[in-house]
């Protein structure tokens, strides 16, 4: 046995050991076993303080986490008119719906993200906390408030308008990242959404492509598409709507075939597998081994709020589990079909054997 398994070993049998302990276990110099560590942190293979060690089903989910505010219309929209509706709220942000869809479909996560000093921040982390979901990476920041999401839905549940407060996210510099670099290398593959800055997406990307840390990617809106870098070497997946897509290439998106264009396009950016989401029309993905087109289940939608993040689980379980890439489509479809039969943006009916039962005894 080498010397850096050698020292994972005694630590994992023992995270408190010191490195005067370790040095005469394993018969070397203490500066030569902090070496080996300080090299092990660099690989992410120990965490911090405590020697913690790499949880290898962990996923880190970092990005947005925010407050979800929900106007249903009891008629149709009128514009420049008032509506009557029937207010709700719950607990929102990408990649902390996507972390708490995973954690409910049996894979350990985490989220790295920021909320303000408030009861909206205090609020939203308990909740997410008691899901499971280690929120120990947080920052709260003292004079920011936590970022909302409001979202304006007709009465058939199809949203018509949205607003977003998550200037928060702003403050997810590099140089703070920089500081969670070890807990990050430690993760077993990272999902990044395009809530937190430019400069913060590429530090990412460019850390994790040099560790082989896989990175999946929702690139959120149209808009904060652009924060993307123009290379996207060693990610994973990334999974655009439509308009995100063609904010991404400069391709129009009219068909099935405009899709199969697009997503090649976005193969040479260096991404693995590319999943264009069409909402009524379905899914088309790509790799440089499979393409396809799937339609989604047919089910009564109650709310549409979540199913994309849903969609994005989905995926993510299956690929992670080592699944095809269309059957991982196909499980982000379930995962989506199971959301947009509740109210809920992160479903209660979320389960691995629900979404198996879905895949299995309901025809695409």
């Amino acid at each position: 046995m080498d010397k850096e398994k050698q020292i994972l070993e005694y630590i994992r049998l023992n995270p408190f050991i010191s490195q005067q302990e370790l040095s005469e276990k394993v018969g070397l110099s203490r500066p030569a076993v902090a070496n080996y560590i300080a090299s092990l942190m660099r690989k992410g293979e120990i965490k911090g303080r405590a020697y913690i060690l790499r949880e290898e089903s962990m996923i880190l989910c970092i990005g947005g986490a925010n407050i979800d505010r929900k106007a249903r219309t009891k008629q149709n929209v009128r514009l420049h008119s008032s509506n009557p509706v029937v207010m709700s709220e719950s607990y929102g942000g990408v990649a902390r719906n996507i972390a708490e869809n995973l954690q409910k479909l049996g894979m350990e996560t985490a989220i790295l993200t920021c909320v303000g000093d408030d009861k909206e921040g205090k609020s939203l982390l308990e909740h997410t906390n008691k899901q499971g979901i280690d929120i120990s990476q947080v920052w709260t920041f003292p004079t920011e408030r936590t970022g909302t999401y409001t979202a304006l839905l007709n009465i058939d549940g199809e949203m018509v308008v949205s607003l977003a407060d998550m200037d928060i996210y702003d403050k997810l510099t590099p140089l703070l990242l920089e500081e969670k670099w070890s807990y990050i290398a430690s993760s077993n593959a990272v999902f990044l959404d395009t809530n937190i800055p430019a400069d913060s997406i590429e530090f990412l990307l460019k850390r994790c492509y040099e560790i082989n840390l896989p990175v999946f990617i929702d690139p959120v809106s149209s808009t904060k598409t652009s924060k993307l870098p123009k290379r996207l070497d060693g990610v994973k997946a990334i999974l655009p709507n439509r308009e995100e897509a063609e904010e991404l290439t400069g391709i129009k998106i009219l068909s099935i075939s405009d899709c199969k264009e697009a997503s090649q396009a976005i193969l040479k950016l260096g991404v693995e597998s590319v999943i264009i989401t069409l909402g009524e029309e379905g899914v088309y993905y790509a790799s440089q081994d499979d393409t396809g087109h799937l339609l989604p289940y047919e089910v009564d939608i109650v709310d549409v709020t979540g199913a994309g993040d849903a969609f994005a689980s989905g995926v993510i379980y299956g690929m992670m589990n080592g699944k095809p890439l269309a059957l991982s489509c196909q499980f982000g479809l379930a995962a989506s079909a199971l959301t947009l039969m509740t109210e809920h943006s992160v479903s209660p009916l979320l389960l691995p054997e629900k979404i198996l039962k879905f895949v299995k005894e309901i025809p695409l």
